[in-house]
């Protein structure tokens, strides 16, 4: 199998798309994938460039054994939608700006919503757990942890 890309997309690269990230890399491991695969994220904005993720994403994560290594970037659609496999949005507007970048819809058919990958949560978005409590931050973790592995399995399942 040749070496899949998936680079996972929210606003500011500093919560969800990191933690999409390190679950995906965690799980391709535990499933003897993590050599087929190269995971990335980005932001829709470059507000946070060059940030690490947001502490209470990091501080949840690694309650559940997820490690968030990562220097938030903005998405780049001359780098971006040529190299990568898999383009992952989290909510309908990132899914819609990033649509908006492909402007002769060459790449369409690698946009995906992160719940699209959803077994077991029936949620159209990850939600922003930025001005939420604690109790936002795990729900968006139970939601990934589920997200990715479905896509996981579709990624087997295409190979």
């Amino acid at each position: 199998m040749e070496k899949k890309k998936i680079l996972f997309v929210c606003l500011g690269n500093i919560c969800r798309s990191p933690a999409a990230e390190g679950i995906m890399k965690t799980i391709s491991q535990k499933n003897g994938m993590k050599d087929k695969l190269f995971i990335d994220s980005a932001g829709t904005i470059a507000y946070h460039a060059g940030e690490n993720p947001d502490a209470r994403m990091v501080m949840h994560a690694l309650k559940r054994g997820y490690v968030l290594d990562h220097k938030a970037r903005k998405f780049n659609p001359e780098k971006d939608f040529q190299y990568f496999d898999y383009i992952v949005t989290m909510d309908n507007q990132n899914n819609a700006d990033i649509k908006s970048l492909d402007i002769n819809g060459i790449y369409k058919n690698k946009i995906f919503k992160m719940t699209d990958f959803s077994k077991e949560f029936k949620v159209n978005e990850v939600p922003d757990p930025y001005y939420s409590g604690p109790e936002g931050f795990e729900n968006v973790i139970d939601i990934l942890e589920d997200a990715c592995n479905g896509l996981l399995k579709k990624i087997e399942n295409d190979s």
